[in-house]
């Protein structure tokens, strides 16, 4: 019970289906070898209509093969057969890098692509992923090291990504006199005992002494290919890169950035107001960060979630409502934590079947009522992107983050105004403030630590201890003296695994971007009612097949101006004076 269903890809590895998936993706991969093969023969128009029908195959399998080998696996991490899984289809797929490499150089190397693209209906449609492929033609190696690097990437980054999940979900904490996972550790922050909180934090530091030697090795080992991949390909930065690959201007993240460092002074207020109501002179203690305030007593069911999102998601739009109540009667979600299964939550979308599965680990409190929301947000994300074809659906880091906080904003929103006491209200508020203090506070001290890590692997291996010494001081930065120096949390590096991604570097200014935006674009919600829900899903839809600029533009956003930041922050800093006065 409460675990999600996978039999829309298929009933187990042993499944006819699984089996005959994996042996079309063989073929395919050798039908993408034969078209390359044809590069200096084929009419160029000729060339990219059959590209675009072998990616589209190609990709479905890769999905559905590889999602249900990695939902598998982190459901259970023990799962032995979803590893070796993963690891054959990573294997297959990493077969076809060199084809792939050939036909994107040809496509790269076509002068008049664009009138191309525009004579041939077949290729309409896929504009913006052909004219990407001219674009990122500039940072392709040559076919053999495409492959060679697909290939070794499979026993570098993506091996010690495993190692850094693996350690971490399978980590024993000695809590008293129990021993419980690092999930359950977590959760424990929020708990209304102050001496459990603290208790907690404490075993959990305890915990990651074990296991923080061989998690720097994995870290150091992703930064460092990350690096030599950026040199080989011509990226003057993992930053770079990442803005590169985010379809984002480095003139939005400086407004960004720069918004927030504004900002940094009043969320640290709101951190003292903060500690001294909860009887602390001066910072506030790591392990209160989440402490609840007001009537923190209710403990929520999965079928009290359930209600309580479909009332307020209903109130916004029907296809919301009712994929929401889809996804719990469905079992599109696995809820609960347990041994062996990774920590923290996601979504992953499903294409084969236009359906998202979900990863909570589920304790019955508010904040897990939010997280339910957060991930179902990038479910609708999904939905709206499943209207185009698979190689028109991925969208950027930065817009990643949009529709998942929109829905925390939209549940807050609503709980707010409808809180009846000043202690329930000071219970919403300071929930929203938590979280708001993480997407924007603690994601600034992310961006930072990974900003030093890159600086410095350049030159130099980092051990635990140096790359704590890192974490303190970035988080020093962020939080001021919004925090007691004294109970820090100098492991963080070690539990995140969004560091850990040897593809994926900087998963961190998303989130605040996400936060910011959203809130901006619930602000248009409230100003121009039913007319904005067409607006908003009209964006989503475009994310893939549009830079993040111009996708904002659909609704009227400029995101290189500081001031529209500036706008969302504002929003945030009435909401910490409303705090300061209820704790007063």
């Amino acid at each position: 019970m409460g675990k999600w269903d996978l039999s829309i890809l298929y009933s187990g590895f042993d499944d006819p289906k699984y089996s005959s998936d994996i042996e079309e993706l063989s073929a395919r991969s050798k039908s993408l070898s034969d078209l390359a093969a044809k590069v200096g023969e084929l009419d160029k128009k000729e060339l990219m209509i059959s590209y675009v029908k072998e990616s589209e195959a190609i990709s479905t399998l890769i999905s559905k093969l590889a999602i249900f080998a990695n939902l598998r696996y982190s459901a259970n991490t023990k799962d032995t057969d979803a590893a070796s899984a993963l690891g054959k289809v990573m294997n297959i797929a990493a077969g076809t890098a060199r084809a792939d490499t050939v036909i994107k150089a040809a496509i790269a190397g076509e002068a008049k692509l664009p009138e191309m693209i525009k004579s041939a209906p077949e290729l309409c449609d896929y504009e913006y992923f052909l004219m990407n492929i001219a674009r990122d033609g500039k940072y392709l190696l040559s076919d053999g090291e495409e492959e060679l690097f697909a290939k070794m990437n499979m026993s570098g980054a993506s091996a010690w990504s495993d190692l850094q999940s693996s350690l971490t979900s399978s980590l024993k904490v000695k809590l008293g006199d129990e021993t419980v996972n690092l999930s359950t550790v977590r959760n424990l922050a929020y708990d209304p005992d102050p001496e459990v909180r603290r208790s907690a934090y404490e075993a959990e530091l305890a915990a990651y002494e074990k296991i923080k030697e061989p998690v720097a090795f994995a870290l150091n080992s992703i930064k460092l290919q990350v690096l030599s991949e950026c040199a080989l390909r011509g990226f003057s930065s993992p930053l770079d890169k990442a803005l590169y690959n985010s379809r984002m201007k480095r003139e939005t993240l400086d407004a960004l950035m720069g918004a927030i460092d504004e900002y940094l002074p009043v969320f640290r207020k709101y951190l003292r107001a903060k500690a001294k109501a909860l009887g602390h002179e001066g910072g506030l203690p790591w392990y209160d960060l989440f402490a609840p305030m007001g009537k923190a007593d209710k403990k929520y069911t999965v079928s009290d979630a359930k209600d309580y999102l479909l009332g307020v998601f209903g109130k916004f739009d029907g296809e919301l409502h009712d994929m929401v109540k889809e996804a719990f009667e469905c079992g599109w979600i696995d809820f609960y934590p347990r041994d062996g299964k990774v920590g923290g939550a996601f979504d992953c979308g499903v294409p084969s079947a236009k359906e998202s599965r979900v990863l909570t680990n589920f304790d019955g409190s508010f904040s897990d009522v939010i997280t339910l929301a957060h991930e179902l947000g990038h479910s609708f994300h999904d939905r709206q992107v499943f209207r185009h074809s698979i190689i028109n659906q991925d969208y950027s880091m930065p817009v990643a983050e949009t529709a998942s906080t929109f829905n925390e904003v939209m549940v807050m929103a609503d709980a707010i105004a409808g809180a009846e006491t000043k202690e329930e209200k000071l219970l919403l508020i300071e929930s929203e403030l938590m979280d708001a203090t993480q997407i924007i506070v603690d994601i600034y001290s992310r961006y930072l630590f990974e900003s030093s890590v890159f600086e410095k692997r350049e030159e130099e291996f980092m051990d635990a201890d140096k790359l704590s010494g890192l974490m303190l001081e970035a988080q020093k930065k962020a939080y001021g003296d919004g925090l007691d120096e004294k109970t820090m949390h100098p492991f963080m590096w070690v539990c995140k695994g969004h560091y850990y991604s040897g593809g994926l570097s900087f998963y961190n200014f998303p989130y605040a971007f996400g936060g910011l935006f959203a809130r901006g674009l619930y602000a248009k919600y409230k100003k121009e009612g039913k007319d904005f829900v067409s607006t908003y899903k009209k964006l989503l839809y475009t994310t893939p097949i549009a830079d993040v600029e111009d996708a904002a533009a659909i609704a009227g956003v400029d995101l290189t101006s500081r001031d529209f930041w500036r706008a969302g922050l504002s929003m945030m800093a009435d909401e910490i004076e409303e705090f300061c006065d209820l704790v007063k």
